[in-house]
Formats: C-alpha cells, sequence, structure tokens
C-alpha cells in the first residue's frame, strides 16, 4: 500500500525538499502541496491523503487552527496530521493534538525518522513514545482545557479490565511491543486491545485515546518536580 501525503508549509523550500525525500521511496508519495492553512483544509478535502506533514506557523490559517478543521469533518476520518514545528515545546503543538494531530515532530529530524514517522501515523499509532513527546503531553494535559475539541465519553465504562489496562500503559507511553512484553500478549494482541478501545472511546487514533486516558482520570499525570508525593 502507498501512503498519500499532503505537504502543508509555507516555505517552498522546504515542500521541494520534503517532496525529493517522500517520493524517494517506494511506499509514499506526495499528492499535494498547501502554502497555507487554508489552502491544507480545502487539498485534504479534495485529495483525501492518509497523512497531512502539517507546519504550526502559517500565513491566513495557521496549522492548529487548519488540524482543527481537517479533524472536524466527519469524511476526513483517515486521514492523520502529522505536525511539524520548529520549537518542539511550542504550546501551539498541544493545541494541535488536542484538535486531533496524531503526533508531532521537529524541523530538525532525520530523513529516516521521518519517513519512519509518516509510516508509524499512518498506521494509526501516533507518535507518542518518544520522552520529549511524553513529556509535551503530560504538561498539557494537566493545564484546564477550555477549547472543547474532547469530551470524557460515557463509554470508558464499557472497557473490559485488559482493555482499560492496555489503554493506561499507552498513556504511558508505551509501545504496543512493550505493553506486550510487560502483559506477556502478542503484539497483535496488544493493538486488537487498543483499537478496540479507540473505537469505544470514538477516538480517532491513539493521541486522542491516550487523552482520554488522562482526562477521565484512568492515568494521573506525574508530579511536578519539587510536589511532594502523597
Amino acid at each position: 500500500m502507498t501512503v498519500r501525503v499532503l505537504l502543508a508549509d509555507d516555505q517552498t523550500l522546504l515542500r521541494a525538499t520534503f517532496r525529493i525525500l517522500i517520493d524517494s521511496v517506494d511506499d509514499m508519495t506526495v499528492v499535494a502541496e498547501a502554502a497555507d492553512g487554508r489552502e491544507a483544509v480545502e487539498l485534504t478535502a479534495a485529495h483525501r491523503p492518509d497523512v497531512v506533514l502539517m507546519d504550526i506557523r502559517m500565513p491566513h490559517l495557521d496549522g492548529v487552527a487548519a488540524t482543527a478543521g481537517i479533524c472536524a469533518r466527519p469524511e476526513l476520518s483517515d486521514t492523520h496530521i502529522l505536525i511539524l514545528t520548529t520549537f518542539e515545546n511550542d504550546e501551539n503543538v498541544a493545541k494541535a493534538l488536542r484538535a486531533g494531530a496524531s503526533g508531532f515532530l521537529g524541523k530538525g529530524v532525520r530523513p529516516e525518522e521521518l519517513l519512519s514517522s509518516i509510516r508509524t501515523v499512518a498506521a494509526g499509532d501516533s507518535l507518542l513514545s518518544p520522552a520529549a513527546t511524553r513529556a509535551l503531553i503530560t504538561r498539557f494535559l494537566a493545564t484546564p482545557d477550555t477549547d472543547g475539541f474532547l469530551t470524557l465519553p460515557e463509554a470508558l465504562k464499557a472497557l473490559t479490565d485488559r482493555e482499560r489496562e492496555v489503554t493506561a500503559l499507552a498513556a504511558h507511553g508505551m509501545s504496543n511491543t512493550e505493553i506486550a512484553d510487560r502483559l506477556v500478549l502478542s503484539p497483535l494482541t496488544v493493538r486488537s486491545h487498543i483499537q478496540r478501545s479507540m473505537t469505544k472511546l470514538h477516538a480517532r487514533d491513539r493521541a486522542q485515546l491516550v487523552v482520554i486516558a488522562y482526562r477521565s482520570g484512568l492515568v494521573k499525570p506525574p508530579p511536578r518536580p519539587g510536589t511532594p508525593a502523597g
């Protein structure tokens, strides 16, 4: 299967560089390029890519608003957003994850890591394992959110004990393989539990599943440095 990618960045040279890299591998192709957020939303609706490589800072409509616009459309539920940013601790990244993005990367990422990340997001597994991402998610989930992108579903009660256990481990940033090793299961079984949990909780991808796990109280953010335990 060929992963279809849409590039959204206001820098023409950067888009050209990404296109050359992505088109150089057999399992990916660039289907369109957008120079601003508004165009990103329009071209996503027209081309239905598997992955949108989305810059944060763009004219007319920024990457956060564009992500929200794309993720709000049910007909685009199969499209996953991978955020690219110069500043990996940018609070706009947190807002983009709340809006439905599947993860983020710094623009200094290595070429092979970018390609691997696109494949990961296309598979619906989102980029939540790296320590930097885990720290970011913990930080923004501990902050009151008034954006209203996600609400706590009553369906959390519908999860089985095993589904809750797997979801909690995923929320701690563990990969399917790490969860499988911890619970003595096969990675395929773990993936099935994750998929069923996502379906029950109406989460479009693993990133939203993790957000729900924190906001529902299934998982507690670790205490901030200097905070007394207990």
